[in-house]
């Protein structure tokens, strides 16, 4: 039974496992804990005293493994939909003894292949015995080269030794060696042997510790599937009941937003007060029926539901999340009208362009002079008339007259322009204009210039080379809105787009920037500002390439990490104090229009705990195209990617 119907979440997270111990009677196991109020089990599916060596080798061919029970026992779909197996905990693939070493691998082999067999979704994996896992992460990897679609989860203890001075974060403390306990060294070693395997992910043991925020928020971008939350983590409440601490909470509910699976573990170790009333042998009843884990049960349950529910603009983009796109070629390539009535529905957008239009119009033309003077406006890149909208309610707004020319290259955008003209009656106030801003010649100069030419990333959709040409329309004094433009990014890890990205088995894909609705990715350094474009552009030696060099600090107490690719975001100055921008710390609420880019990266860079990471980045301009090229060049180098734009850039 689901959690909960928490308001336009329908992901996996409503649905709650327990840990189970090996029982050869499957249907009872099943019935048992789906009555009690679980969605899946987490069962053992071999009898944990099985050793392949013990069996003689006469009768190694008519003996039956002892798994639990048939696969007849249950359905296709109970199998499939309620069971998760759990791999013997006793393997030892790196075991210095070579009996137990061998009989691990049989064991793995045989308990996986009976799992595919079954239809398994997923296969809980045991943790690694040891830091070292070489021959355990070689079996796995074996296996996941002809394995189905089930997921192996690699069980990982949720773990980090926290040490507060710079000397320890380097393993020495008062002329000592410590030895510092991070967990996810162990996952990224394993994953790494594994070649960062897309169905080898992870189950986080939570235990009753926690590290730092920023150790815990590295997992969000990794592949992790389900956290096995044991009970001696949960606290106790002034009625006896269990519940737990507020960082815990704070962390299932991230599990919860994240699509993360809770399997609660262990045996009760709340002793629950006791029903007052008169029918107390009726509670002794209901006390044996419950389940013994319920109480957890119940409790995990009121967290779900007492989750915020989802805003509005992020029910619309559920769709989007971690879905690579490509960016617009909007020089190159006439937009559809589903792509303008996307960008038509974000209000917020135009009402800051309103905003700027405004000040704009008051700052132009005093109140006395308002009735005498017409303020000439161009729009270039009018597409289907928002821009012309918002300026003409600016103009009624502040009482000023206002002359619109609307200049746009799409000529079925053109026809809508046409329609929305006469529709409105602004026949005496707009001028349109079918042709490329770059070739029109204006017959008078503009006061005021207003485009909307920005990208994800800022300038990735042209819009400098744009201006730098319609630039000759204003005059010496005049404005343009935007006025200017700031791109920024950050290092991530986002296992989840790294893969995407490498089912595509070519260069290619690794060497283009996606527009992404960024979800499942850590954030590991804050962002930093990159390229700024300023309009309008008097400089006598313009030129939009651009060349930036950023050195990243991960904070200490986060640990090592893996970085994936790189955010981008943008922040544009409209008007004077009129921004709107899609920068993390800055953005403009409620707006959709942009989802962030991401530059990825064509191998993972592993960067230790302390380490700094130096990134490089170009914004190249050739004859009839634009491109970026980026690299790493510390604590490792990468390649540059993207040379001489080979793979991706924007048509001019």
């Amino acid at each position: 039974m689901p959690l909960g119907d928490n308001l336009g979440d329908k992901s996996d997270s409503r649905y709650c496992g327990v840990e189970t111990e090996f029982n050869d009677d499957m249907p009872h196991v099943l019935s048992h804990n789906i009555n009690g109020g679980f969605d899946f089990v987490v069962a053992p599916l071999m009898e944990p005293g099985y050793r392949p060596s013990l069996i003689d080798n006469a009768s190694k061919d008519s003996s039956v493994l002892p798994f639990a029970g048939s696969d007849l026992v249950l359905s296709p779909s109970q199998w499939s939909s309620h069971v998760v197996g759990k791999i013997s905990s006793w393997i030892d693939l790196d075991a210095e003894d070579d009996t137990l070493r061998e009989d691990s691998e049989i064991a793995l082999k045989q308990e996986l292949a009976w799992a595919s067999h079954l239809s398994l979704q997923a296969c809980l994996l045991p943790t690694p015995k040891g830091p070292s896992c070489g021959n355990y992460a070689r079996c796995v990897n074996q296996i996941l080269q002809n394995l189905n679609n089930m997921q192996l989860w690699l069980r990982i203890p949720l773990e980090k030794s926290e040490v507060d001075d710079d000397d320890a974060v380097n393993g020495v403390t008062d002329g000592m060696a410590i030895e510092i306990t991070d967990s996810w060294e162990l996952w990224n070693s394993f994953r790494v042997l594994c070649e960062h395997h897309s169905q080898l992910s992870v189950a986080l043991d939570v235990l009753s510790s926690l590290p730092s925020a920023n150790s815990l928020g590295r997992w969000i971008g990794e592949p992790v599937k389900a956290a096995i939350l044991h009970t001696d983590s949960f606290l106790t409440n002034a009625r006896g009941y269990p519940c737990l601490s507020k960082r815990h909470q704070n962390l299932l509910n991230s599990f919860f937003y994240y699509s993360i699976q809770i399997v609660l573990s262990g045996k009760p170790v709340h002793k629950l007060p006791a029903t007052s009333g008169v029918n107390q042998t009726d509670n002794y009843a209901q006390q044996a029926q419950r389940h013994d884990l319920r109480s957890y049960l119940d409790y995990v349950g009121y967290l779900y539901q007492k989750m915020e529910p989802l805003p509005e603009q992020e029910r619309f983009e559920l769709g989007y999340r971690d879905f690579l796109q490509s960016p617009l070629q909007p020089l190159m390539d006439n937009l559809e009208a589903q792509t303008y009535e996307t960008f038509e529905k974000d209000s917020v957008k135009y009402i800051q362009y309103q905003r700027a239009v405004s000040k704009a119009l008051v700052d132009r033309v005093s109140d006395e002079n308002a009735s005498a003077t017409t303020v000439v406006l161009m729009v270039v890149g009018a597409g289907r008339g928002p821009l012309v909208r918002a300026s003409l309610q600016a103009a009624e707004e502040t009482g000023r007259k206002l002359k619109v020319y609307a200049v746009e290259k799409n000529p079925n955008a053109v026809v809508t322009l046409h329609s929305l003209v006469k529709l409105e009656g602004w026949e005496n106030n707009v001028t349109i204009i079918s042709c490329d801003m770059r070739c029109w010649e204006a017959p008078e100069k503009a006061d005021i210039l207003v485009s909307e030419l920005l990208g994800s990333f800022g300038d990735n959709e042209l819009s400098p080379e744009c201006l730098d040409g319609a630039q000759r329309f204003l005059k010496p004094d005049g404005i343009s809105i935007p006025s200017s433009y700031t791109s920024f990014i950050q290092p991530v890890t986002t296992s989840k787009l790294y893969n995407d990205v490498k089912l595509h088995k070519d260069l290619l894909h690794f060497e283009t920037a996606y527009v992404v609705k960024l979800h499942r990715l850590s954030k590991l350094s804050p962002s930093q500002s990159v390229f700024t474009f300023t309009h309008p552009n008097y400089s006598p030696n313009k030129s939009n390439q651009r060349y930036k060099k950023l050195r990243f600090e991960m904070p200490n107490d986060t640990g090592s990490t893996i970085i994936h690719g790189f955010a981008g975001y943008f922040d544009a100055i409209l008007y004077k104090d009129v921004h709107l921008g899609i920068e993390p710390t800055t953005a403009t609420p409620n707006m959709f229009s942009w989802f962030p880019i991401f530059f990825p990266l064509r191998s993972p860079i592993y960067v230790k705990a302390g380490a700094p990471l130096e990134f490089h980045i170009w914004r190249c301009c050739g004859n009839t195209k634009v491109w970026y090229e980026w690299c790493v060049t510390s604590p490792t180098s990468s390649p540059i990617h993207n040379s001489n734009g080979r793979s991706y850039w924007v048509g001019l």
